[in-house]
């Protein structure tokens, strides 16, 4: 059974992990509309070799512990996976992001108050603050999302803030995460053969989603069910409402969008709103 990481291990664990999540949004956004890759193909190479590179670590490792990992999580990893790839065929990047990552909040804050966690005042300002700014980033200028999308992507954010919830309890990050993508890569292998009709590809779309499997959610997911164990549903929350700000930076360094005043100024407000919510304790019952 692995220890414990300490608090500095924590905050280097949670960077990272926020910044793989960036990487993935990028790296799909990248792949679904500058190449000819479908999203069932996209998903099914990112799960597998996701999959693949997390039994490669345990391999060179010499780990004793096979892959752990559960059905469940194999699952809402499934779900969230082909849901977040499907649904940006259809979605604004802003109004998507929106949506994913409100169904999180809400579902991750939701299952964190019934569990008897609870926000302080300094701490809700700065959650207020942070939703704030995301939305003040997110829409302005998108267009209504369709329905049939915005119900799909909903159902990504809720898929991920489950597997998050399940990370919580995992005593090995490793060993859960690889048996997860093992899970989850048979399930998409069915629905991919379900939409064979419309598959497509080519190598620039099979490199991004190798680089979204290997590394952005590979090890990245590995490294967020580490730091999982030490955060509090409440603040794991919350911390993800930095993913579209990280992925909006990105597009400007990466895919040369333009840096705006709006986006300096959303991104300060969202940043320090997770910093409020760091900043503040909360309350949980026994």
């Amino acid at each position: 059974m692995s220890t414990k990481p300490t608090t500095r291990q924590v905050v280097l664990l949670t960077g990272l992990a926020m910044l793989a999540f960036a990487a993935n949004s990028v790296l799909c956004r990248l792949a679904l509309r500058h190449t000819e890759i479908d999203p069932a193909t996209f998903t099914l190479i990112r799960l597998f070799s996701g999959a693949m590179m997390l039994w490669l670590i345990m391999a060179i490792k010499n780990r004793t512990e096979r892959p752990a990992g559960t059905w469940l999580g194999g699952f809402t990893l499934f779900i969230y996976a082909f849901a977040f790839s499907y649904a940006y065929l259809h979605l604004e990047t802003g109004s998507g992001a929106l949506l994913l990552f409100g169904a999180v909040q809400l579902t991750m804050l939701g299952f964190g108050y019934w569990r008897g966690e609870r926000m302080q005042g300094v701490a809700i300002a700065g959650l207020a603050l942070a939703i704030g700014g995301l939305i003040a980033l997110l829409l302005p200028g998108a267009s209504a999302p369709a329905p049939g999308s915005a119900a799909i992507m909903l159902l990504s954010g809720v898929a991920w803030a489950a597997y998050s919830l399940i990370g919580k309890r995992a005593h090995d990050p490793l060993a859960s995460t690889t048996g997860n993508f093992l899970r989850a890569v048979p399930m998409m292998l069915g629905a991919a053969i379900v939409f064979i009709a419309d598959a497509s590809i080519d190598i620039q779309g099979v490199l991004c989603a190798i680089a979204s499997g290997t590394l952005a959610s590979g090890v990245g997911y590995a490294i967020w069910y580490a730091a999982l164990r030490s955060l509090s549903s409440f603040r794991a929350a919350t911390l993800q409402l930095s993913v579209p700000i990280l992925a909006s930076l990105a597009g400007v360094l990466i895919l040369d969008e333009p840096l705006t005043a709006r986006l300096v100024l959303t991104s300060l407000a969202v940043l320090s709103g997770i910093g409020l919510v760091l900043s503040a304790g909360h309350s949980a019952r026994a």
